[in-house]
Formats: structure tokens, sequence, C-alpha cells
């Protein structure tokens, strides 16, 4: 890079040159404030740089000259490189809008060895493959270059298969909820619970922290109505939604790209919603997309999938199991190609299913817990799915 000419006032803020590289921006300017130019030139970013939040310069270091970067240490924390030049002022600046913490919750994924009955292993996932260096499965366990996936105990030492209803509260509240309640439960979290959800949720706790968080599913018109008159009772996540006060979002804003449908295309919730028909459906990749400019908008974004699910129960078309993993994978292929290089993203899931193919009940397999991004070594210690919540608090903590 061409040494910039030396400028005695201070006084003007000139930006030099402007790269791109996804979407997050380079800036070459004179200073630690700056502004984006009315006509930018595009390119490619010179440098691998890692954005980071703020940083602070006295007068004189930036009279003699630094070229800044950051990367990431071995502790997970953001680490700022000072490399010190002879003449000019050579700042280079990522876009600075921050860093968000996106949690995609997938109903009922297991953890398992490859084998000839397991669609993780034989369903072809391109993007999550390149990731770990293969399928998801206990062979690829392990922590590498900012990705880490680790087998997470969903039985939590209650006797029986685990069940949605107590953990989605294990993992939305922290708390062992077979245990308080005595048994796994499925589908909707226990009466005695739903208090304690509502006042512990991890939105809550981390809206208590000062951080902004986002509910990203789109939920209808038919849905508040089904719940009034009592044909469906309130998913955990939606009482810990409704418990933070979050906004739970509608048709407006998924026919405005502000949110996701449960089933990530929008093609289910077409066939069951005559308003959402009206909706053209999305490709997996703009809905990944869609996760990663929220983020830009919030510390936590949350979305949730019950496609594993459906298809390990078998109420999806006959090749469920491949719709469900190539949907995923492709949600995973839109947020990395929009990312900000500072997001990090977390899968976690309640209990296994779709890694068995031979039957259509949920197993006691341990569930994956699939981290990428930064903030990955937050979550070497976490073993299980009552520990993520805490995790991803501390994680926050550092954004």
């Amino acid at each position: 890079m061409s040494q910039l000419p030396r400028r005695r006032k201070k006084s003007a803020i000139r930006v030099v040159r402007w790269y791109t590289s996804g979407r997050a921006k380079c800036f070459v300017c004179r200073s630690l404030r700056w502004r984006e130019p009315p006509a930018p030139q595009a390119g490619k970013c010179s440098k691998a740089v890692v954005p980071f939040q703020s940083v602070e310069l006295t007068v004189a270091e930036v009279e003699t000259c630094f070229t800044m970067a950051a990367i990431i240490g071995d502790d997970g924390e953001p680490v700022n490189i000072f490399t010190s030049r002879a003449k000019g002022v050579c700042l280079i600046l990522m876009n600075d809008s921050g860093m968000a913490f996106i949690f995609v919750f997938l109903d009922g994924v297991g953890l398992a060895p490859s084998s000839p009955t397991n669609p993780l292993a034989n369903v072809p996932m391109p993007t999550l493959q390149g990731l770990l260096g293969g399928p998801l499965t206990v062979e690829q366990i392990g922590d590498r270059d900012g990705v880490l996936l680790a087998p997470l105990d969903a039985c939590l030492g209650v006797e029986g298969l685990p069940q949605s209803g107590t953990n989605h509260v294990a993992l939305l509240a922290g708390v062992n909820a077979p245990a308080l309640h005595g048994r796994h439960q499925p589908h909707f979290p226990p009466v005695a619970l739903r208090p304690l959800l509502a006042e512990r949720s991890l939105f809550r706790r981390a809206q208590a922290a000062g951080k902004r968080v986002a509910f990203a599913n789109v939920f209808t018109a038919g849905y508040w109505q089904a719940l009034a008159a009592r044909r469906l009772r309130r998913s955990a996540s939606v009482i810990a939604a409704e418990g933070a006060g979050l906004y739970l979002r509608n048709l407006d804003d998924l026919r405005a790209g502000r949110a996701l449908s449960w089933d990530i295309t929008g093609e289910g919730l077409a066939a069951r919603d005559p308003e959402a028909a009206t909706i053209a459906p999305v490709s997996p990749q703009e809905a990944g997309e869609r996760l990663a400019r929220l983020a830009s908008d919030y510390d936590l974004v949350f979305f949730e999938s019950f496609l594993p699910d459906l298809a390990g129960h078998g109420r999806l078309d006959p090749d469920g199991a491949v719709t469900a993993l190539t949907r995923i994978d492709g949600l995973l292929a839109g947020w990395l190609r929009a990312r900000r290089l500072t997001d990090s993203l977390l899968i976690a899931s309640d209990h296994g299913n779709i890694e068995q193919a031979a039957t259509t009940t949920h197993t006691t397999a341990p569930t994956p817990l699939l981290v990428i991004g930064p903030h990955a070594g937050y979550f070497r210690h976490v073993r299980r799915i009552d520990e993520v919540a805490d995790a991803i608090l501390a994680a926050l903590a550092n954004i």
C-alpha cells in the first residue's frame, strides 16, 4: 500500500480508499473517526482483518502512524496488533458496527457415529462438511480454526428418552428442567416451570445485561388465534420471548425480509396459512443472509426450526431428511456468505432423532453443540444442554 501524504491539519476527515470483503467494509483514512465515501471503489480487502468494536489512540500515536489490525487470540478475545510505519498516516479500519451472536435451535438432532442409517453422514451437506472436514458425526468432534463441535448430554441424569417440553426449558433457561419436573415431558413446557422460564430465560437475562435481543421467527395471525382458542399451547421459546417482552415478528416482517419461517424457506408456512401463501418462498441461502442482516441490529438473534424432528418422525415428505438437512446447510451457507467476521453462530438441539433413520422415536444420543466464529472458545467447557444459556451469556458479555 502506498504511503499517504502527511498533512498538518486534522480537522477534516478524508477517506483515502475503501474496500469490501463480503459485507465487511474496510476504510483507509486519516483518523479513527470516519465516514463512508460518496462514491466508494469496490474491490477485495487487502488484509485478513477481523473487525473490532473500538480502539483508542492518542493524537501522538496517530501522528507517528500505525497500521491497525485485530486478530482473535487463543482465549477467543480480540487482540489489537499495532505495527509502526515510518511515514504518513495509514490506518486500516473495518466496519465497526459491532458483534453479534446467532443462536440457531434445531429440534431433534443427535450426534452419532457415521453409519449407513445416519442421514447426517449420508445426505450431502457441503457447507457443514467443509467447516468440519466431514459430516456432522462424532468423528468430527473437536475444536479447529474457530469451529467447535462438542457432544452435549441431553438426558440430564433422568431416565427415559429426552423430550422437547422439558429440554427446551433446559436450553433456554439454563436449568435441569427434567430433574425439576421429575421426568422428561414432551411437546410443551410443564405448567409449573413456565414462570421460571419466563423469569430467567436467556432472552431476559441478556436484556438485563444491556444486550439487544431479537427473535427471528415469524408468527402468523392464525397462530395467535389458535392460542386464543386453546388449539395450541405456547412453546418454550414464545414463553421466554414474552417474558422478556421481545417483539414477535409478523407476516409484514417476513414479506420485508426481516423475519424467517420455521421451515427456513417459507414453503411449509405457506401450505398452512393462506395469507403466508401470498409471500414468495426464499432459498435457504437467502434465509441465512437474512439472519446475518438481522445481526447487524442486535447482539443476540434467536431462530428455531423443527425440520429435523419432523423428518425424524416421518412427518415430512418421503425424502424428509434430505429436505431438512439440505435447507439447514443452505441456511448456514447464506449466513457465512453475508455475516460480519466478528459474528458467531451456535447450533444446538434438545434431543436426538434425525440421526437414526431406523427408528422414528427420540434417541438418547448426545446432541451437537456447533459454534462457528470468534467466540467458539467460550463453549469449550460446555458438556450438557442446560449449560448452553450461561455460556452464551458469558460470550455476550464480551460482545
